[in-house]
């Protein structure tokens, strides 16, 4: 007899653990982020030349240099006044405090970029960690509360279990975001039933597996609002504290009136148990806002952006001016991340593009293998995504097929009717045998330098798409696509000139 799914997809807590474990040294674990806590806190606390000591980690990383730097003239600091063209100058003026979080805050979205580069899930959950340690640092020192150095680096690992679940069992994370939308309950409630442990629980055991301080694994748990008078210790102070920044920093990545009145509802909960006025909250947690833009949170910026059209659909906005603008949007993204991006990151940007702003039911990266002669989907967003992609892979060899005439031309192919009896000829096996529920798809090819190298294939299932498509549509699908490909043809330059 077969199981049903449900049990299928149950797992106990050793095997969660195990099978977070073994994702992580498949995919590369995050030592160095482990050893960068240390460094950093190291150079924090140490008792002489403390300011040499954290000089001295940040230049044994030539990227972090550059970027602490950047931070240290940007208009966030912009109070003291003057040009820092050095560490040592960063970090007499800022503080080996400021330096420090700054420099966790960008080692972390370095080393959890590196380990999961294709996710933009997980890179937005890694950027509002970043930005709920500012939380923390802005909230604790307005309350002057000595401890704001902790609170930072607390905050930050507060959601490592959410983190590392993302990351590293993406498959798990998409079944218990489908069981909680289908159910109504919370992520904790669905994750301890399909994980067999709870999101907390995951990072707690994850940072003890790292070795970090016992005091900052205590404070790794959610802490609901208290309005009794009693003052509370230290480890709740801190836990509390974490709860508020994280659950403020996903506000700051909702619309701005959304936003704002949930940070109004939380620093109403909170500011009795901390021990700070609601006012002086507000306004710390305002100062934070900019630290989007200055710390260059672009999946932040993105899921902000995404939250305020969702809302715009609400009040019935065209949909063709709704379509224009996340296209728009989504190029202009990918424009301003081309140089600092690698050719994954850019495929998956222009995947959830296309998927959003044409509302396709699926939408797929194929790439070629010239050694296998295949092509095979890489990517997917939309029904059954993971269950897809181990099925789609067909020849490279040309067959007189749409695809092929699609790579072949160099020019987006869009089918309004998949199902016209006259056409069923030039539509592929591989297709009908996984696909034939599409009713109409679009094809964008992606040659470099004349060679395919893959494609972006997008459907719509059982109906036609919701409006037709005009010249500025296939404009910006083109410039998409073209950005794309000069990502390849990037990387494919570097490696060529790399010595053998």
């Amino acid at each position: 007899m077969n199981k049903s799914p449900n049990k299928l997809n149950k797992l106990s807590a050793d095997k969660t653990m195990a099978l977070l474990l073994d994702r992580a040294r498949q995919q590369g674990d995050l030592p160095g982020f482990a050893r960068a806590i240390t460094a950093i806190l190291g150079a924090m606390r140490g008792e002489d030349d403390r300011e040499f000591n954290m000089t001295q980690t940040v230049l044994s990383d030539p990227a972090l240099t550059q970027k602490v730097l950047r931070l240290s003239n940007s208009a966030m600091y912009s109070a003291f006044g003057q040009s820092i063209g050095t560490v040592s100058k960063a970090v007499i003026v800022l503080g080996t405090e400021t330096i420090g979080h700054l420099a966790l805050g960008l080692k972390l979205i370095d080393e959890l970029s590196s380990a999961s580069p294709d996710s933009a899930e997980a890179h937005l959950e890694m950027e509002k960690a970043v930005l709920a340690g500012q939380v923390a640092r802005q909230v604790a020192t307005s309350a002057n509360h000595r401890d704001a150095e902790e609170a930072v680096v607390c905050s930050m690992l507060h959601t490592l279990g959410r983190m590392m679940t993302v990351f590293y069992l993406a498959d798990r994370w998409a079944k218990i975001r489908e069981r909680c939308s289908a159910t109504g309950h919370s992520e904790e409630t669905i994750c301890t039933e399909l994980l067999g442990l709870t999101l907390e629980e995951i990072g707690r055991i994850t940072a003890e597996r790292w070795g970090l301080p016992k005091h900052l694994i205590r404070s790794m748990r959610h802490v609901e609002p208290s309005t009794g008078d009693d003052p509370i210790n230290h480890s709740d102070w801190l836990a509390a504290l974490s709860t508020l920044a994280a659950r403020c920093a996903d506000a700051l990545c909702e619309d701005e009136s959304v936003g704002n009145a949930e940070i109004e509802k939380l620093s109403d909960q909170y500011a009795q148990m901390l021990g700070i006025d609601v006012k002086d909250m507000l306004e710390a947690i305002e100062t934070v806002k900019p630290a989007v833009e200055e710390i260059d949170l672009s999946a932040v910026q993105s899921a902000k952006r995404r939250s305020t059209q969702k809302r715009s659909t609400r009040t019935k906005i065209d949909p063709r001016a709704e379509m224009s603008r996340v296209l728009t949007n989504g190029v202009s993204d990918m424009r301003d991340a081309a140089e600092r991006t690698n050719p994954s990151q850019m495929m998956a940007m222009a995947l959830e593009t296309v998927f959003q702003g044409l509302k396709l039911s699926h939408a797929i990266a194929f790439l070629r293998n010239r050694k296998e002669g295949q092509y095979a989907a890489k990517m997917c967003f939309g029904t059954g995504a993971q269950e897809l992609i181990s099925r789609l892979t067909f020849d490279d060899a040309y067959q007189p097929d749409t695809f092929h005439t699609a790579l072949s031309t160099d020019r987006i192919i869009y089918i309004e009717n998949a199902n016209d009896p006259k056409f069923a000829a030039k539509l592929p096996q591989w297709w009908k045998q996984s696909l034939s529920k599409a009713g109409s798809f679009i094809i964008l090819p992606l040659l470099v330098n004349n060679h395919a190298a893959g494609f972006i294939y997008g459907d719509w299932e059982g109906t036609l798409p919701p409006m037709k498509f005009d010249a500025a549509d296939f404009m910006l699908l083109n410039a998409l696509r073209v950005l794309v490909v000069q990502s390849i043809d990037r990387r494919h330059r570097i490696e060529s000139a790399a010595p053998r």
